[in-house]
């Protein structure tokens, strides 16, 4: 067969992120401590922002003829008209409409005109054009381009690769499909610290949009990528994982991972022994091959730095029942730096320096929209969980109800994407502590008389018999799961042993031998 290049036309349709909705989509992802930094961040890089002091008040209102007077005379250029009115420049929008006394803003070139000429503007003894194109160029500037005495800071900062960049990265260098590949991000994003999967295929179907086909074909994927063993539904499927690789899956190793992991929990080396017909010496060999490998594969990519938690929202109680209040005190307030807007002048700057402010002066109107919209969702998102917890608020743990992020993205009109990012990193003040917004979120479990229990209640539930019983006589699963059905709960024998594995606890013949 012979390979030849052809060169052909395709037309398709696929959503595309405008710049602001990426930011909006980064702004709504961060914490209060993150997003500190991202302010101070644009803070440094946009000249046209400032943040607001108590002392500002007293200069406003002095300058607010003058501010009148320019947008008046400034403000009917179509071409710069948009920037002004955004950045509260002109007439009319409540910043500059009326006079000091309560005079009419009609009034202000009046009194504009009555100001001295000889008044020295300290932007005159500054060379803007050299400047700007020097220090404040709007395009990229590699720190090794700059010229310094000292090698530039930014030069030596760097960021910890976490298991989701890790994987990313290389299904970007795959040669998948966009079905498949759209697939495996939905996959990597549904991994746990410890590189598990913690959602079914068919519960991701939803959320993702990819059929059945795609997800099993983007899971096969990611299995395949470093670290091996990543992606595995459980213990016994990740150490699969690591001896196909080696190919060892299909000899004793493999045989023991899938037939006796209870025996291999317990060391019990007899009992193999006697089970599969072979020598002692073999299979101690196959499991010291099973003791090499590594249960949890997302580990080496976990950072353990101490991270500090400030709670983002506050459920308060009040007499009407509980209100959701922003933490935000110490937040920077921002606004626009009026006195850039001189620079936009067409007798006081070049035409670059015009365009750079007008960039900078969008790119800041976009900032702060895209802070009051992270600030109005996750405000609708919370009074959403206010509305749905108000038992928890009010009477502790054991009233939590189930909820899922879908219920609330439809109660307020948005994508259940929107909601996950909106409480991710985020914590509320409650009356009963501080708790993770992810944390109210839980499925559903089956109980008594056709009601449901949330399934971290039910997990609470297994554990606290499991704490209660006889060290003698420990409880089975198949006994816990009799005891569940008794109080009308609805789980068999292999859900309870995997709320058991998930909450670390030992099976029945470790607890009573320990």
């Amino acid at each position: 067969m012979w390979m030849q290049q052809r060169v052909s036309l395709k037309l398709s349709q696929k959503p595309v992120l405008t710049q602001s909705l990426r930011q909006l989509v980064k702004l709504l992802a961060l914490n209060k401590l993150e997003l500190k930094e991202e302010i101070n961040q644009e803070l440094t890089e946009n000249p046209v922002l400032e943040i607001t002091s108590e002392v500002d008040g007293d200069r406003d209102a002095d300058v607010d003829l003058e501010e009148a007077a320019w947008a008046e005379e400034h403000g009917n250029n179509p071409a710069d008209r948009d920037v002004l009115e955004a950045a509260g420049l002109l007439p009319g929008n409540g910043k500059v409409s009326a006079g000091v006394d309560g005079k009419a803003a009609d009034s202000a070139p009046a009194a504009a005109e009555e100001r001295p000429e000889s008044s020295t503007d300290p932007f005159d003894d500054i060379d803007l054009d050299s400047y700007f194109q020097e220090y404040l160029d709007p395009g990229f500037r590699s720190p090794m381009g700059e010229v310094s005495e000292r090698p530039s800071f930014e030069t030596f900062l760097a960021k910890a690769v976490t298991l989701t960049d890790h994987l990313l990265w290389q299904l970007s260098l795959s040669h998948a499909s966009e079905g498949v590949a759209a697939a495996a991000e939905c996959i990597i994003g549904n991994l746990n610290e410890d590189g598990y999967l913690t959602a079914t295929l068919e519960e991701m179907i939803p959320a993702s949009g990819a059929t059945l086909e795609d997800l099993q074909a983007g899971l096969a994927l990611v299995q395949e990528f470093d670290p091996i063993g990543v992606a595995a539904r459980d213990v016994a499927e990740c150490l699969l994982l690591q001896l196909r690789a080696v190919d060892a899956d299909k000899g004793l190793a493999g045989q023991i991972v899938r037939e006796f992991q209870e025996q291999l929990q317990d060391g019990n080396v007899a009992e193999i022994v006697k089970r599969t017909g072979r020598p002692q010496r073999h299979i101690e060999t196959a499991i010291a091959l099973i003791k090499g490998l590594d249960p949890r594969p997302g580990q080496r990519y976990s950072s353990d730095s101490v991270r500090a938690v400030e709670p983002d929202v506050q459920f308060v109680k009040t007499p009407n029942g509980f209100d959701v209040v922003l933490n935000e005190d110490d937040l920077p307030e921002l606004r626009l730096n009026r006195q850039y807007r001189r620079l936009l002048e067409k007798d006081r700057s070049s035409k670059e320096v015009r365009n750079y402010v007008k960039e900078r002066y969008n790119s800041a109107i976009q900032l702060l929209r895209n802070i009051e919209q992270r600030r109005q969702t996750i405000r609708n998102v919370c009074e959403s969980i206010v509305r749905r917890q108000t038992t928890f608020l009010s009477h502790g743990l054991e009233h939590l109800r189930p909820m899922m992020i879908k219920e609330v993205a439809e109660e307020i009109g948005v994508h259940p994407s929107t909601v996950s990012r909106a409480v991710a990193n985020k914590y509320a003040y409650t009356p009963h502590g501080v708790y993770e917004l992810r944390f109210f979120f839980s499925e559903a479990v089956q109980g008594p008389a056709g009601a449901t229990v949330p399934l971290l209640l039910l997990k609470r539930k297994v554990k606290k018999m499991i704490e209660e019983e006889d060290p003698a006589r420990p409880l089975t699963d198949d006994h816990i799961s009799k005891m569940l059905r008794q109080d009308g709960i609805q789980v068999t024998r292999r859900t309870v042993a995997k709320y058991r594995e998930d909450l670390n606890i030992p099976s029945t013949h470790r607890r009573r031998r320990n």
